[in-house]
Order: structure tokens, then sequence, then C-alpha cells
């Protein structure tokens, strides 16, 4: 068995979509990134290839590369665990926490758990949340942070 963490974070910016965890969000402003800037999905995608010795997401999709521009991360998650798969790991289970004030996702959790679980093959993926109590950037609400960690079984 082996275990990764994964961390991301992006500035929330004017007139872009909010997507987390594969969930569409309303709202006016989103994360900006060179894909959609899924912070959830980005962050298991590391956990993942962490756990795997895979390197990590920018490696895999470099954020340079114009085919990656606006991509649907929950397709960058699936195509990085595919890649896990092919070394012979499996996921056990991951926990995804989202760190900022907005959005609170209780109405929607159950949405993304089952997004990021499609991704992974039917995993056991969790989604918390937490606030930073307005301290720093994701409690001034100038960006959102996830972390995930994943742990992988090698049957």
């Amino acid at each position: 068995m082996r275990v990764g963490i994964g961390v991301d974070a992006h500035a929330l910016e004017d007139g872009v979509p909010l997507v987390l965890g594969g969930v569409r969000f309303d709202g006016s402003r989103g994360l900006a990134g060179h894909s959609d800037g899924d912070v959830l999905a980005h962050a298991l995608v590391d956990a993942l290839l962490g756990a795997a010795g895979l390197g990590d997401i920018g490696s895999l999709f470099p954020p340079g590369e114009e085919g990656f521009r606006g991509a649907d991360s929950v397709e960058l998650l699936r195509e990085a665990y595919r890649q896990v798969r092919a070394e012979g790991w499996t996921l056990v289970n991951a926990d995804c926490i989202l760190v900022g004030e907005e959005p609170k996702i209780a109405g929607r959790r159950h949405e993304m758990r089952r997004r990021l679980s499609e991704a992974v093959g039917g995993g056991e993926v969790n989604v918390r949340a937490t606030t930073t109590d307005r301290l720093g950037f994701t409690g001034r609400g100038e960006g959102l942070a996830a972390h995930a960690v994943a742990l992988l079984e090698h049957p």
C-alpha cells in the first residue's frame, strides 16, 4: 500500500465558471487556471500520482500545452488514474478537502463525490470543506485551495 498527498490552489477570477469536484457552481467568479481550475480534481490527481510514484499533475499535463487549455479536470483525473492503474495500482480510498469561505458545498457534496468516484473507476472518494476563519488568501475570498490524500494498493 502507498499513500499520496495532493495540494492545489487557484485565484478566483471574475467571469470564469466555478467548477469544483467536476460540478459547476453558479456565481460570477470561478477559478483561474489553464484548465477549468478545479482544485479538488487537481489535488486528487497529485495525490494519486504521488502515491504511485508517477510525478505530478504538471508533468503529466503541462500547463503551457494548448491542448489542456480549458480542459475538464475530471477528464484529466480519469487519465491520471488510467496511468496509475497501468502501473498495477488500485485506489482504496481518497479524502479531499476544499479550503475556502465560499461556496458552501453541503448541497452538492454527493454529486461531487459521484463525479470524482466515477473518474477513478468507482473508488471511494470523500469530499469535505473547511474555512480558515477569514485568514489568508482563501479567507479573504481571493482564491480556493484543496488538499487530497489517496491510499493505493497493489493487489
